[in-house]
């Protein structure tokens, strides 16, 4: 029997699967930096990290935001040409503002470089941004066709992202993505600024500008989204299965407030589901390096990359684990007790004795580091184990050996 026969998957039971696979566009070094906890890595890391996404798998990524200074200028465009002399697999972008200045940074990078550097132009769309700022929808619109016509006018292609799509009405996001489209924008995106939306709600905005407004039209859907309510992640599978091309995310989900999509996680869902076959064996050495130029740690019980995601101390969970290896069936183990597969990221199974360990917890620690696995060596372990109020250190069973 397999593994697949003895797992009844409800997440897919009943569904279609899209036969479109989806896109990923990292923002790690743009809207991940925009994180007030993080630190900016200089450029030949950043360059590290152009080599280390591309081989991820993704597909695009924003390089920055050159209006920010100089010294983002710099980053953008020798990323560019990181990106163009080793024939980097990634659509490389810049965000800007709708002003002509802003703009034309982007034109001028792209010439000077000789690389396409799409203009991901932002505008905020809803009510409540209005009204901080004193907008009315023709000023917006006037913006928009603006912004949109000088990007055509220098062959620079166009991103268009409502800001706080989410909370946007539903004839003012109509008005707006209609226009830049009527001046030629390649792709438009729907954004979560505030982390507001659930996935229902993002379905329910997804099916509205395909149906309502894209129409059928040979236009790019991408979905930017933020993590404030704990929903990113789901929100953004929410969006590809409702019709989105192009899904948003960072790195470790780094980013404004509660942060951005987690990309990992991202990438990890769609595998498990079947709607992409990527291989992520070489995460774990990116995430590692994105927390360590950073400067942040990334949490025990993160899941696929904390250093808990694999690790158990509970008795009842060894002994299923134990079990399974003695069978010699490793996939079976790994699925035992853990809904993502620890060979996804090629790690294993780590079973550790603590406090609630068992008699299996012991007899695997002693069989993995060489001990004749005794009734009384089991028996000084697990007293020292039911005293403590933490995982016993490799010293600590050591020393009562």
């Amino acid at each position: 029997m397999t593994l697949q026969d003895l797992i009844h998957d409800w997440n897919t039971a009943g569904t279609v699967k899209p036969v479109r696979r989806p896109l990923f566009h990292d923002e790690t070094l743009r809207d991940g930096l925009q994180s007030p906890s993080v630190t900016d890595p200089d450029i030949p890391a950043k360059r590290d990290l152009l080599h280390r996404l591309a081989r991820l798998g993704v597909d695009a990524i924003n390089l920055g935001m050159p209006s920010s200074g100089p010294k983002a200028v710099a980053a953008v465009k020798a990323l560019m040409i990181e990106i163009r002399d080793h024939r980097l697999r990634l659509q490389p972008s810049a965000a800007v503002r709708t002003q002509e200045a802003e703009l034309a940074q982007i034109a001028e990078i792209q010439q000077r470089v000789g690389l396409p550097l799409q203009a991901s132009i932002f505008l905020g769309s809803s009510p409540i941004r209005m009204d901080v700022e004193g907008w009315d929808l023709d000023h917006l619109v006037t913006l928009t066709r603006r912004a949109v016509a000088f990007c055509r006018r220098n062959d620079v292609q166009v991103i268009f992202v409502t800001e706080d799509t989410t909370r946007s009405r539903p004839e003012h996001l109509r008005t707006l993505y209609g226009a830049a489209l009527d001046e030629g924008a390649q792709s438009i995106c729907l954004a979560d600024t505030c982390g507001h939306a659930t996935p229902q709600g993002v379905a329910n905005l997804v099916h509205f500008v395909k149906e309502e407004i894209l129409q059928g039209l040979e236009v790019q859907m991408e979905w930017h989204g933020h993590n404030d309510r704990g929903l990113g992640v789901a929100n953004a599978l929410a969006a590809f299965l409702a019709g989105a091309d192009r899904l948003h995310g960072t790195i470790l989900g780094i980013g404004e407030r509660c942060g951005n999509v987690a990309l990992d996680q991202l990438m990890m869902n769609f595998i498990l589901l079947g709607l992409w076959t990527g291989d992520l064996t070489d995460l774990p050495a990116l995430a590692e390096r994105v927390a360590d130029l950073c400067g942040i740690p990334i949490p025990a019980n993160y899941p696929m990359l904390g250093r808990d995601a694999f690790r158990t101390g509970t008795g009842v969970h060894a002994a299923a684990i134990v079990k399974a290896l003695r069978r010699g069936d490793v996939e079976l183990a790994d699925a035992v007790y853990s809904g993502v597969p620890a060979a996804m990221v090629d790690r294993r199974q780590e079973i550790e004795i603590g406090p609630v360990a068992g008699h299996s917890n012991v007899l695997y620690w002693l069989d993995m580091n060489g001990y004749d696995p005794t009734a009384e060596r089991i028996e000084r372990i697990l007293r020292l184990a039911k005293q403590s109020r933490r995982i016993l250190s490799e010293t600590e069973i050591r020393a009562v050996l």
